[in-house]
């Protein structure tokens, strides 16, 4: 995450779940060695500086605690998750930010034909990113779909900062050719 300039960021659950790969090298594939080392130095980043932006309602912790453990082991996620749980009422006001559910959407889901597709379960997180009033980009690991949506999003003024950039277009237009 050095070469990302901004201090705070909304943070894509498959961020901290790539990170908790590192809790067992062997089994990590070898095109994705680099990204789970690239997930888990982002997610210590955000634990010493606290940069992370989040929904006032829980949403995306809730996405977070459905997916890593609480007690914080094995992996650098699921340390986020307990780091998160213990700190998240100490981040600024500004940082948790209300977004408002709208059926399958939110409100502060941009308006913008190419996203119409767009994962509804991935929605509060560009739902977020849009409310704050600074912007923050989101981080993105491993999701291609992503990668497909990243020009309608600049359009709409979200910034997306792919961890993995390499991986995740190989594997996006893998699919492509599907």
């Amino acid at each position: 995450m050095g070469k990302h300039t901004f201090s705070r960021f909304v943070v894509d659950t498959n961020v901290p779940k790539n990170a908790n790969l590192a809790s067992d090298p062997g089994s990590i594939p070898d095109e994705l060695v680099i990204c789970v080392q690239e997930c888990v130095n982002s997610i210590e980043k955000i634990m010493k500086t606290g940069g992370l932006v989040l929904d006032s309602k829980n949403e995306i912790f809730d996405e977070y605690r459905g997916q890593l453990a609480m007690k914080g082991q094995p992996g650098v996620g699921d340390r986020f998750l307990k780091w998160l749980h213990y700190n998240q009422y100490s981040f600024p006001d500004s940082d948790r930010v209300n977004i408002t559910k709208n059926g399958d959407t939110y409100d502060e889901f941009p308006d913008h034909t190419d996203l119409i597709a767009f994962d509804i379960s991935d929605r509060k997180f560009v739902a977020v990113a849009n409310a704050h009033p600074d912007k923050p980009p989101i981080l993105e690991a491993t999701d291609s779909k992503w990668w497909g949506w990243r020009n309608a999003l600049k359009e709409a003024t979200i910034s997306v900062k792919f961890i993995c950039p390499d991986y995740i277009k190989t594997k996006y237009h893998d699919k492509m050719k599907k």
